[in-house]
């Protein structure tokens, strides 16, 4: 190990961890390195091998200020892998028929198993046939703290998706594996409740910073608590499933830097949807974003998530807030221990990726810094059918009319509004005959329901009492002051304990789905949805060294990768 000099321990509470210093380089650019390399750094020193991250690459990573100019590449291994049923499936059938190849050639297939930890999350595939009632509104009901899974909607899905079966054949063959059943929750609530990190801890002791790639272009929501995350194919995150690092051009970074604070009437997803009209109109597409000053401190971590996750609307690969108090209070509030809070923050601090926003004596670098006053942020929609085009709240009416007047070619055709606290509002995305979509706060998409037409003012009456007075916006509207106290004092630690405690062990139809625990998968022949893959077919063991002396190996940059080497031993001789 290249860098195994930089191994140092690190006491928390009586207990010893290790861990890579990155101070112990002695390089002054460190300091300047946006905390998103930083991250992106402290990967590749720990694994850095010789073959798969070179010490060349490390060098790259700390002359981020040159080399994001250069375009250079460099390769990352993720802490982890998150996947949801849709895309994850794919995945797990491919784990299946390697185990099957290996099993044919006489060899143990239950070596076949994922290197790093991976969660997978059911939610996607789920069709639901009962909503907003109570559990005791029907019979045998699986409920989870609020939420509910119907013996019906379970049946249904079983027959309709296969995936089930072998997913939950999955859990208990493959090492490394965890699925979060049906029924518990959105794969990106749960990963920023609760299989997030934000401090690893290997086997041995060692702490390293937490990092996710997933099959959900949204998997960046996890961003706003600190985790370096974003969306991959499946191919991408099945290599890395297998141990193989990531290939990257190293990112430019542009920090947004956000001063002031949020109008008491202003939601964070008013916010967002400046942020991303704003970057949107700069162009962000395969660059990172890191948010930085005193503005940042008033944002909880519900708003920072909310940024986050609109990273693919503004189309960064990352849009990312580093750790500061705030994030390890919210690690507190959903159940962590005060030791695991306590080994996030001591481990931050000493390799200098805690941040104290707003702080001057902060030197770091960025490709590009762009400030935005949040005093200045309105109340606001996005829409129709694209979420870069924001409109302040009080001109929603007359948008709308403006649309349906622009093209008299449309004359008699009927154009239905609707309005979502959602990420996607293209034409068809909520309903196939619901073309005019507008992205709003959770407050004005209620609001909006009550009033039942986007083509009237929201500044006047929108309803009235039983005993007729005028309801106006501003009397139901919530300050960001009042939603704060009710989270202070609602929102416990307990509640997540008691949701996430017994999180792999699902309802009991999920626990009584008949897969016998072996190691190669039962496979159906009349299945249309599970099929076994057949790209190893016929695979056979090789038993004869292959010669490489004379060998031109390009494929995955392994070429690059053996001329970097030379190049590196000739230099240390």
């Amino acid at each position: 190990m290249a860098y195994k000099g930089l191994l140092k321990e690190i006491p928390v509470d009586g207990t010893t961890y290790k861990y890579f210093d990155l101070t112990a380089l002695n390089d002054s650019r460190y300091d300047e390195l946006p905390i998103s390399i930083r991250y992106l750094l402290e990967a590749a020193v720990r694994h850095c091998d010789g073959f798969h991250v070179l010490e060349s690459d490390v060098e790259t990573i700390l002359n981020w200020k040159q080399s994001q100019k250069a375009q250079s590449e460099i390769p990352f291994k993720p802490a982890r892998v998150i996947l949801q049923d849709f895309t994850g499936v794919p995945a797990v059938v491919d784990l299946a028929a390697m185990r099957d190849a290996v099993q044919n050639m006489g060899a143990d297939p239950s070596r076949i198993n994922p290197v790093c930890p991976v969660d997978l999350v059911i939610d996607h595939s789920i069709q639901v046939d009962h909503y907003g009632d109570s559990p005791t509104t029907f019979a045998n009901a699986y409920t989870l703290k609020g939420s509910v899974l119907s013996e019906a909607t379970f049946s249904h899905n079983v027959k309709m998706c296969a995936c089930l079966l072998q997913i939950q054949w999955g859990s208990k063959s493959f090492d490394n594996l965890r699925i979060v059943p049906p029924g518990v929750g959105i794969v990106h609530q749960v990963n920023l409740e609760y299989l997030s990190r934000t401090v690893f801890v290997s086997e041995d002791n060692v702490l390293y910073p937490d990092s996710v790639v997933g099959t959900d272009s949204h998997t960046t929501m996890v961003d706003g608590s600190g985790v370096l995350g974003w969306g991959v194919g499946g191919i991408e995150a099945e290599a890395v499933m297998l141990g193989q690092p990531i290939s990257m051009v190293i990112p430019e970074v542009v920090g947004y830097e956000l001063v002031g604070s949020l109008p008491d009437t202003v939601t964070s997803t008013d916010l967002v949807l400046t942020i991303t009209k704003n970057l949107r109109e700069i162009g962000v597409v395969g660059k990172f974003v890191e948010f930085f000053g005193e503005g940042v401190t008033s944002l909880s971590i519900a708003d920072r998530a909310t940024i986050a996750n609109m990273c693919p609307e503004y189309g960064a690969t990352v849009g990312f807030f580093p750790v500061d108090r705030r994030t390890v209070d919210y690690l507190r509030q959903t159940g962590r221990d005060e030791h695991y809070c306590k080994r996030v923050e001591s481990y931050l601090k000493a390799n200098k990726m805690f941040v104290e926003y707003g702080n001057p004596k902060y030197k770091t670098a960025y490709t590009q810094v762009l400030t935005l006053d949040m005093s200045t942020i309105v109340p606001s929609v996005s829409g129709p059918k694209r979420p870069q085009d924001r409109i302040n709240l009080s001109l929603l009416h007359d948008d709308f009319n403006n649309n349906l007047t622009a093209k008299p070619s449309f004359k008699d055709n009927l154009v239905v509004a609707g309005v979502l606290s959602g990420n996607r509002n293209f034409e068809g995305r909520i309903h196939a005959l619901v073309r005019a979509n507008y992205l709003a706060s959770p407050p004005l998409a209620v609001a909006y329901s009550i009033i039942g037409n986007v083509n009237k003012d929201i500044s006047g009456v929108i309803a009235k009492t039983p005993d007729g007075k005028d309801v106006y916006f501003k009397d139901i509207w919530p300050t960001r002051k009042e939603v704060a106290k009710f989270e202070e004092e609602f929102v416990k630690p307990q509640f997540f304990k008691e949701v996430y405690d017994n999180i792999g062990k699902g309802s009991e139809q999920w626990q009584k789905l008949e897969v016998p625990p072996v190691k190669l998968y039962p496979w159906d022949a009349k299945s249309t949805y599970i099929k076994r893959v057949p790209f190893f077919e016929n695979m056979e063991a090789q038993k004869e060294k292959i010669r490489t002396e004379d060998a031109k190996i390009d494929e995955m940059g392994i070429g690059r990768r053996k001329k970097n080497a030379e190049l590196s031993a000739n230099k240390e001789r």
